[in-house]
């Protein structure tokens, strides 16, 4: 009998949800272990408890998602956390190689890995974890960072009320925002009053306000008393959203990072009692880093949008010299957050942090929200399910520069729309397809679904073409983490360069080339874009485009992603491709 890949991965990842050993076929260079039977007794600790989840990008079903392999830190932060990757990560927070804590952790044999141990997050199987913690730690808070609502075919059709319906049921308590804005004013607002409110949510973002007249939009804080302990939560939205997404979904609203509102939110929680001060932050961990020295009397910023899965809590000096964590809880649902508190009237005499990995296959679904999931799935299901085309390669998005999603995506953008170049957005959502499987159209949403995802076709001058570049590289590779808008560098196709991450803006790209020939400045190049953040388009949305290429694949075989010349990043922790 002779088996094609497909059918052979197929026949080995059975064999290895069975326990058989695979490492013989899959030449492995990490003996990957089983996980042990309590890997999810997690001893309670104090009497304040915060269970964190963030940038789960709608992802209801257990999904994989691979962690990058370039990670690039510049100015103060190269070589320090967030920005690690594969062992250096691994070794700085003490983490065993060949665990299933590595493989969430990392990009490390991930197809290999994730054969092992299976799918991560899901809904179903997070509502159980959630439920299994707060069995042993009543009357617990659990946070959602944000970027809930965007991320799956099944939110953009439903106005993002599937997640929302999915939250109620988790039992969400507080939460923050970002491409939940990108819905537009309106459905935000009524989310609130609708959904929220009755149920007991808080939506708290002290940085929003409007653009006219300086008032808040939404409540800047909550204050909830857990076994006797005043909690203050403080919302941080992603204050870049006016820049980074169409700020046409919200004319009258204004963002920024607003640090001395911070502040003065911070005061008057204390004023009022508050004997633990959170901020529930979609920042960028980064930013969120900056921001813990700059303010007095915060305990915690529990962070989001960067996507960073970081095991521990950092430890850092404030303003008052004294002590704030920051934590950040990965995405995709992939983890949840466990920080326990022991405090007294004195404040936080310690702490306990764990990030846990949602493994599918170790929790079962929760009955309630395992039903909600396939009733709001269910008209959809036959459309989800198509089978676009098989992948001989692990396809993945998150990474600095290009992956091989993201090769799919500026391949189909230059074949199906006849133009030179394709630039792609940096995003870090989307999910994984293993070898040997189909990419099915539901995958294809996870890369492409948003509010504003029609094409473009423009001409743009070399000389254009190399300055939209450079300020997409001044907003990753920034030395003043306030100016970092969090996402990765602009993916292209037809086009190669150089770049020198540590270089200001406008010095770091070099050698452009567009289809193996020399960038000319004045020459006009046809460009294929999309997700257009200034204005709306009468045009296909790139899922379309993409699904059309794609069909007529049968197999897809990107190989290794382009990865431009690296300048002065020798030796950088960040960098393990």
């Amino acid at each position: 009998m002779n088996l094609t890949r497909r059918e052979f991965l197929e026949v080995m990842v059975a064999a290895s949800a069975a326990g058989l050993a695979t490492n013989a076929w899959a030449g492995e260079s990490i003996d990957w272990q089983r996980a042990p039977s309590d890997f999810y007794d997690i001893s309670p600790f104090g009497n304040v408890s915060l269970l964190h989840y963030t940038d789960c990008h709608a992802q209801l079903r257990p999904v994989y998602f691979r962690e990058p392999d370039v990670n690039i830190g510049v100015g103060d932060m190269q070589g320090k956390p967030p920005v690690l990757a594969g062992e250096a990560l691994l070794d700085h927070f003490g983490v065993e190689k060949g665990t299933p804590e590595a493989h969430a952790l990392t990009f490390l044999d991930f197809a290999e890995a994730a054969e092992k141990y299976g799918r991560v997050g899901g809904f179903s199987h997070l509502s159980t974890l959630v439920k299994r913690l707060r069995a042993d730690r009543p009357n617990s808070l659990l946070l959602d960072g944000g970027d809930t609502w965007q991320g799956s075919a099944t939110s953009l059709w439903t106005g993002g009320q599937d997640m929302v319906d999915a939250q109620k049921l988790l039992g969400v308590d507080v939460m923050t925002g970002h491409w939940e804005f990108t819905f537009g004013d309106e459905r935000v607002k009524e989310v609130i009053e609708n959904d929220f409110k009755p149920n007991g949510i808080d939506f708290v973002a002290q940085n929003v306000e409007d653009r006219d007249w300086g008032d808040r939009i939404f409540e800047p804080y909550t204050i909830r008393e857990m076994n006797g302990v005043p909690v203050a939560v403080i919302g941080q939205a992603f204050p870049y959203t006016s820049v980074a997404n169409p700020d046409y979904m919200f004319p009258e609203w204004s963002f920024g990072i607003r640090d001395d509102k911070m502040q003065q939110m911070i005061d008057e929680v204390r004023q009022k009692g508050a004997k633990v001060v959170a901020i529930l932050s979609h920042n960028g961990m980064v930013t969120d880093i900056e921001m813990a020295r700059r303010l007095r009397d915060v305990d915690v910023i529990m962070g989001g949008h960067t996507h960073d899965a970081i095991p521990g809590a950092l430890e850092i000096e404030n303003a008052a010299g004294e002590r704030t964590l920051v934590t950040n809880a990965g995405s995709n649902g992939k983890f949840l957050g466990v920080l326990d508190l022991d405090v007294n009237d004195s404040g936080i005499k310690d702490y306990r942090f764990k990030m846990l990995p949602v493994f599918a296959n170790m929790l079962d679904a929760d009955p309630e929200m395992e039903a909600h999931i396939e009733e709001v799935r269910k008209p959809f299901e036959d459309q989800l399910r198509e089978e676009l085309a098989v992948t001989d390669d692990v396809l993945y998005r998150r990474g600095n520069f290009n992956g091989t999603f993201d090769e799919v995506i500026v391949q189909a953008m230059m074949e199906e729309m006849d133009a030179e170049v394709a630039l792609s957005p940096g995003f870090r959502w989307g999910v994984s397809v293993l070898p040997g499987q189909p990419i099915t159209f539901e995958e294809l949403m996870t890369q492409t679904a948003t509010t504003y995802s029609e094409t473009t076709r423009n001409e743009m001058t070399g000389a254009d073409l190399k300055h939209a570049m450079e300020d997409v590289a001044n907003s990753i590779f920034n030395e003043d983490p306030y100016r970092h808008r969090g996402g990765d560098m602009v993916r292209t196709g037809g086009v190669r360069y150089t770049i020198d991450p540590h270089k200001p803006m406008g010095q770091r790209i070099t050698d452009m080339e567009i289809n193996g020939e020399p960038m000319d400045p004045e020459r006009r190049y046809v460009v294929a874009g999309w997700a257009d953040v200034h204005q709306r388009h009468d045009t296909p949305p790139v899922w379309e485009v993409v699904g059309n290429w794609l069909r007529n694949q049968d197999t897809v075989n990107v190989g290794e992603p382009y990865l431009p010349k690296l300048k002065n990043v020798e030796g950088d922790p960040g960098l393990a491709r």
